[in-house]
């Protein structure tokens, strides 16, 4: 098993999630997406990152809006409708139990190693 892959695979799973949070904050122009995610070392690119933008635009997720720029053509900006509001809602539940869980089997295993005797079938 490859561990690049499995390591790819587990930040493609919560990129859309990182997305609809950053979009969440406001109007957002996807290289400001890019640089954050980067920043978050959740490394992603543009060619990931728009054909995922235009599909949750399609699911009702997200608008946009066309901004000039005085430095060259006009900037797509991204909003979160109500809908995605909603959705992102309903992740972030989910996240926080999935990562509460995450972290309780983490911790046992922690807890086994150092002890043990304390292991439980």
């Amino acid at each position: 098993m490859n561990i690049e892959n499995a390591q790819v695979q587990m930040r493609k799973g919560i990129l859309e999630f990182c997305i609809l949070h950053i979009i969440s904050r406001g109007e957002v122009y996807a290289s400001d997406m890019l640089d954050e995610l980067t920043s978050a070392r959740i490394m992603v690119v543009e060619g990931t990152l728009y054909p995922l933008l235009t599909r949750l635009k399609n699911a009702g997720l997200l608008d946009y809006k066309w901004v000039e720029s005085s430095s060259g053509p006009p900037r797509k900006y991204y909003v979160l409708t109500d809908s995605g509001k909603q959705f992102l809602d309903a992740m972030q539940e989910t996240w926080l139990d999935l990562s509460d869980s995450v972290h309780t089997v983490i911790r046992r295993t922690a807890e086994v190693l150092e002890n043990p005797s304390t292991k439980t079938s």
